[in-house]
């Protein structure tokens, strides 16, 4: 499987990358949303993204809305990973269309735990 990690912080999106490569994840990495729509268009198969809030010329926000615009990438799989986590910030993402959160600071076992709900549920 493939995972599109969204995050302006190489070390976050490089930390994230180990933990993902830990559970059998091929990854492909963007450093904006406008950077992971065009890795979505380029890389087949990408089942679940790992997307940030907060970036610099496509926020994380902007990323799922425009993405979900997009029906031919319904199936992926979409897990807010952010420092935002009051309840508007939750409701928003989920009406835009994310499937799951998962608050940073994060360890490997939360986020095994996410991806497995997300991932073996259907959401």
């Amino acid at each position: 499987m493939r995972a599109l990690i969204v995050d302006d912080s190489s070390s976050t999106r490089k930390i994230l990358g180990q933990f993902m490569r830990q559970m059998n994840y091929e990854i492909v990495e963007a450093g904006n949303g406008s950077e992971a729509l065009k890795r979505v268009e380029e890389v087949p198969d990408i089942s679940v993204a790992l997307v940030d809030w907060n970036m610099p010329v496509m926020n994380g926000l902007e990323f799922v809305r425009e993405l979900r615009a997009r029906k031919q990438h319904d199936g992926v799989k979409l897990m807010m990973v952010t420092t935002e986590h009051d309840a508007e910030h939750i409701e928003q993402a989920l009406l835009a269309g994310a499937n799951e959160f998962v608050m940073k600071p994060f360890t490997f076992e939360v986020l095994e735990e996410k991806l497995a709900i997300l991932l073996n549920e259907g959401c």
